[in-house]
C-alpha cells in the first residue's frame, strides 16, 4: 500500500462571501434536505452553487445521484472553478468509489488546494485526495443529513472557517479503553469503506497515523470481518492510536466494544471509545491528514494543524 502523506499547507479558511459548492458523489438526496443544507451555509453568509447532480437521478440504479459520469464531472468541476471555495458533499448512501476512477486528477490537483468535507460513503473520496493530492479534508456530518442538527452544524462551520486552529475533540460519552497518548496524523473514517478500500487505489496504511473508525447499521460479525479484514491487510500495521466514533444501528454497544477490544486490543495503542464523531445526531467534525495528539487517559483528541513555531513569537 502508498500514500501520500497529507499537509495543510495552502489551505485557508472560508470567509463570509465565499462560494460552497454542493455535490452528491454518492446516493440520491431529497429535496427537503437540499434546502436545509442551503440555509445552513446561507446562515453562515456563504453562497451555496448546488451542482445537478444533487438532484439527479441514476436512470436504472435508485440508490445513485445521477450517473457515474455526471457526479464525477460535478466533483472535477466543483473543484477546478476558480469562485469555488469548497466542496462539500451533501450526503452519503453508496456509489462515491464508481466515480473516483472518472475524475481527472491532473485537472483536479492544477486547481490547487481547497476544502472538502463528508463523512460515511466519502471516505473514498478523502482517501483519494489524500492518496493523490497529498491534502488534508474535513470528515464531518453532511448538510443534507438528518443527524444535521445545530452541534453537528457549528462543528463542521468551525472546521471550515478556522482549519488552522487548535481545537479539541470529544464527545460527551467518550472515554478510555486502553491509556496512553500518542501523536501523528489523522486517518480513517468509515470502516465498511476502509475494508472495501483494501486493493485499490484508495487503499491506505495507518502506520505512525491515529485512526479513525465508525460505522452504521453493521452485525457484530459483520464489523468483525472488516476489522479482522483491515488486520490481515496490514492497514494498522504501526498504527500510533485509535479513536472510535459511533456504532449507530450495530447491535448491543457492550458486544461491539468486547469485539473491539479483542480485535484492535493486542495493537496494544492507546484507544478510546465514543470520541463523538459518525453517524448520530450532535456527530462532532474531525480533520482527516492533520496533525494531533490522541490523550487516551483522558479521551481526547487535540486537533493541532498549525506547525508550531520555534521563533518565540
Amino acid at each position: 500500500m502508498t500514500q501520500r502523506v497529507p499537509g495543510a499547507a495552502g489551505m485557508r479558511g472560508l470567509r463570509r462571501g465565499d462560494t460552497v459548492a454542493l455535490i452528491a458523489p454518492s446516493g440520491p438526496v431529497p429535496e427537503h434536505l437540499v434546502t436545509q443544507a442551503v440555509d445552513a451555509f446561507t446562515s453562515w453568509g456563504l453562497t451555496v452553487q448546488v451542482f445537478d447532480s444533487v438532484r439527479a437521478r441514476h436512470p436504472r440504479r435508485g440508490y445513485l445521484a445521477g450517473t457515474d459520469e455526471q457526479r464525477a464531472a460535478d466533483f472535477e468541476a466543483a473543484w477546478t472553478r476558480d469562485d469555488v471555495a469548497a466542496v462539500v458533499a451533501a450526503r452519503g448512501g453508496y456509489g462515491a468509489q464508481r466515480m473516483i476512477d472518472l475524475v481527472d486528477w491532473d485537472a483536479v490537483a492544477a486547481a490547487g488546494p481547497k476544502p472538502f468535507a463528508g463523512s460515511s460513503d466519502i471516505t473514498a473520496l478523502h482517501a483519494a485526495i489524500a492518496n493523490r493530492l497529498g491534502l488534508p479534508t474535513v470528515f464531518a456530518t453532511m448538510p443534507a443529513s438528518t443527524h444535521f442538527d445545530a452541534t453537528a452544524a457549528e462543528s463542521l462551520r468551525t472546521a471550515l472557517f478556522e482549519p488552522a486552529a487548535t481545537r479539541t475533540v470529544q464527545g460527551p460519552h467518550a472515554r478510555t479503553l486502553v491509556k496512553g497518548a500518542a501523536q501523528g496524523p489523522t486517518i480513517g473514517g468509515n470502516l465498511c469503506l476502509l475494508a472495501a478500500s483494501a486493493g485499490t487505489p484508495e487503499a491506505q496504511s495507518a502506520a505512525g497515523a491515529i485512526a479513525l473508525l465508525e460505522d452504521v447499521g453493521e452485525d457484530t460479525y459483520r464489523i468483525d470481518r472488516m476489522l479482522t479484514q483491515l488486520l490481515r491487510s496490514g492497514w494498522f500495521d504501526g498504527v500510533a492510536g485509535i479513536a472510535l466514533g459511533s456504532w449507530s444501528g450495530c447491535g448491543e454497544p457492550a458486544e461491539i466494544e468486547e469485539l473491539v477490544l479483542e480485535r484492535l486490543g493486542p495493537l496494544e495503542v492507546p484507544m478510546v471509545w465514543e470520541l463523538g464523531f459518525g453517524h448520530h445526531v450532535g456527530a462532532l467534525t474531525v480533520p482527516l491528514g492533520v496533525p494531533c495528539e490522541l490523550d487516551a487517559d483522558a479521551a481526547r483528541l487535540v486537533i493541532n494543524p498549525a506547525p508550531a513555531r520555534t521563533d518565540g513569537t
